[in-house]
């Protein structure tokens, strides 16, 4: 008994560092966003989210990123594999995948959120000056994970908050507390994703180059073959880590990321199927109609109207 007693006590010493941080997190969040929207701030990479209201299943595409969670849930789907996000957590993507996200919130409790774009130039710089563990041999970690938040961690992150009120300082500390921030991310738990994207010449980093090709180049003929040349692999080598990354294989990220982008072009710009259809790549308008229905569950046009609606009321 005495022995439980004692593993307790620096789990709630340290809970109890965190909740003061994030409850002054959260009020200075409001400063600066008190209404429900999103909101890009003075610090190029740094922009603030509030939800007051459940939103249905959103498909996106996750750029290399730090979100912290400092109110609400939040639920994200890659590859079939689900991540359960809330307020002890952080959401950490090490490269571009294609992913389905869902909101819970409500007036009384809000949904808060703070995401930071991580530079991956600067991932690698504080890597080659920093003396930090090596990533782990052969890593087979996800482009993206769950953390646990430190006190640390939200310190940092506060003191971000906090240059938004003197605009002539983010130059200069921007840049620094954004390494600090990256700094704490490699020295925790989850430092091994971002050294092994980081690292040049290493598997995981040849497998990144090969998915911000297909990001860029998703409406272009997939030739497997091609993209492993690209990443200096062998074909089965490149299946092997892209479905490591990114929970599937290079078909089905093209796959997703053309549904995707089709949906936004139907959905903003008022394009039809078939135009958005051939516009991502398709050469089939019914292949696009299949594959539409069985990934979004309704038909394009059916689904575009119900987004329509349902928005305004979200």
């Amino acid at each position: 008994m005495a022995q439980s007693l004692k593993r307790q006590v620096p789990a709630q010493n340290k809970a109890a560092g965190i909740d003061p941080l994030r409850e002054e997190l959260a009020r200075k969040f409001s400063e600066h966003l008190p209404v429900a929207g999103e909101k890009k701030t003075a610090i190029p990479a740094l922009s603030l989210h509030r939800r007051t209201a459940p939103m249905a299943c959103i498909p996106t595409t996750y750029e290399p990123s730090l979100a912290i969670f400092v109110q609400g849930r939040k639920r994200v789907n890659m590859g079939g594999v689900t991540y359960h996000c809330d307020e002890t957590t952080f959401l950490l993507t090490s490269v571009d995948v294609p992913v389905v996200s869902q909101i819970f919130a409500s007036e009384k409790e809000p949904y808060l959120a703070i995401r930071l774009g991580l530079d991956m130039q600067m991932v690698r710089e504080i890597i080659s000056h920093e003396e930090l563990p090596g990533p782990a041999a052969a890593s087979q970690a996800r482009g993206i994970a769950v953390g646990k938040l430190t006190p640390e961690l939200l310190s940092a992150c506060l003191r971000l908050l906090d240059l938004l009120h003197t605009p002539e300082d983010i130059p200069f500390l921007g840049n620094t507390i954004q390494r600090e921030i990256v700094y704490r991310l490699l020295r925790g738990p989850q430092g091994d994703r971002l050294r092994a994207i980081a690292t040049s010449g290493g598997q995981s980093y040849r497998t990144a180059k090969a998915i911000a090709w297909l990001r860029a180049n998703f409406n272009k003929p997939l030739r497997v073959e091609e993209l492993a040349e690209m990443a200096r692999m062998g074909t089965s080598t490149l299946h092997h880590h892209f479905r490591a990354l990114t929970a599937m294989s290079p078909l089905q990220y093209q796959k997703q990321l053309r549904l995707h982008a089709a949906r936004d072009r139907m959905l903003i710009d008022g394009l039809d199927a078939a135009s958005a259809a051939f516009e991502v790549g398709y050469e089939s308008a019914s292949q696009f109609n299949r594959e539409y229905k069985r990934f979004f569950g309704q038909p394009p046009m059916r689904d575009i109207k119900g987004r329509r609606i349902a928005e305004p009321a979200a």
